[in-house]
């Protein structure tokens, strides 16, 4: 399984509203389009920062859900208008799990 790990540093006194529109908004377009999204996660160091993942199970599939997912009007009408303007920097760390691999609940796939 491919796991992208983001990180966001929002505009200073943004992250709330971020959250917000993420847990109302993007989680539910992000899984309609296909990918598993675990977060958002409040940065305990930084008040700006915020992150989360979102696993797919190969390279490819990602490939294919984010190239549909950025190219629709889902993403360019209703997501990208309101969430990059809250945006300062964002980094994403593309990961693979192991063969042995557990989620949190014990269980090897997702």
């Amino acid at each position: 399984m491919i796991i992208e790990i983001r990180h966001y540093t929002l505009h200073p006194g943004r992250r709330e509203a971020f959250i917000d529109f993420f847990e109302r908004e993007n989680r539910t377009a992000l899984r309609d389009a296909g990918m598993l999204v675990f977060g958002p996660l409040r940065d305990l160091e930084n008040p700006d920062k915020v992150h989360w993942m979102r696993a797919f199970s190969s390279l490819e599939e990602r490939d294919r859900i984010k190239d549909g997912f950025y190219g629709g009007p889902v993403w360019n009408r209703r997501i990208e208008p309101v969430a990059m303007p809250m945006i300062e920097h964002y980094e994403a760390e593309l990961t693979e799990t192991t063969a042995r691999f557990e989620d949190f609940g014990g269980r090897t796939s997702l």
